[in-house]
């Protein structure tokens, strides 16, 4: 049963976007759910880390890159999404710096799955540590529903502290949309948490510039 009131999650985002209009920012502003957790020692406890897909795609300029066989090159070039084949991958020659460049440069990785097995031979473990490995696409889907998965997707992992923060949703999305997003991802994380609500100590909702509000 899920202890969050609508009507005080409701009050709290009509109150975030009316802040948000009013300073009129130049750019869209993520609206971040930042958690507090209590009773949990994520030195003794299982830190858990689990993946959720929201109705709504939070972040509009989630960047993604495809590393692909020919054939999903050439897909990937028709929906615009940037791509890389195993050529342009073979050119960076595990070069660390130029591996970590190419994982700050984007949010998340696709892969083919004649690539996917090689990319620890081309690239060495550099997407890996940056928690950036890539997720397998297939030939039997089509690759834009696979990438407006990614950008669905939200992923909660508990590293050495007790807090955390996921994006959730933007200012120039409707009300009842980042509703049903905060609504979904608070639902998710307390089925991941050891007690459940007893594991959580606060929740507020923030956006990029704006104050945080207590919704928890």
């Amino acid at each position: 049963m899920s202890k969050l009131q609508s009507d005080v999650l409701r009050e709290a985002i009509s109150n975030l976007l009316a802040a948000s209009k009013e300073k009129n920012r130049k750019f869209s502003e993520t609206i971040e759910l930042q958690i507090g957790l209590k009773n949990y020692d994520p030195q003794k406890d299982k830190r858990f880390s689990g993946s959720v897909r929201l109705p709504h795609v939070p972040r509009p300029k989630y960047r993604v890159c495809m590393l692909g066989d020919a054939q999903h090159v050439e897909e990937a070039e028709k929906i615009s999404l940037d791509c890389m084949g195993v050529e342009a991958l073979k050119k960076m020659n595990k070069n660390k710096k130029l591996v970590k460049k190419l994982a700050k440069k984007y949010h998340a990785f696709l892969a083919s799955e004649a690539i996917i097995k090689q990319i620890p031979r081309l690239l060495g473990p550099g997407l890996n540590k940056a928690g950036k490995f890539p997720t397998l696409v297939t030939h039997h889907e089509p690759l834009e529903s696979k990438l407006l998965e990614t950008k669905s997707t939200i992923k909660f992992q508990l590293k050495k502290v007790l807090c955390m923060g996921v994006a959730v949703g933007n200012c120039d999305m409707e009300e009842k949309q980042i509703f049903q997003n905060i609504q979904l991802s608070v639902n998710f994380l307390v089925s991941l948490l050891k007690k459940n609500w007893q594991n959580v100590k606060s929740l507020y909702i923030k956006s990029t510039m704006g104050k945080p509000l207590r919704v928890y």
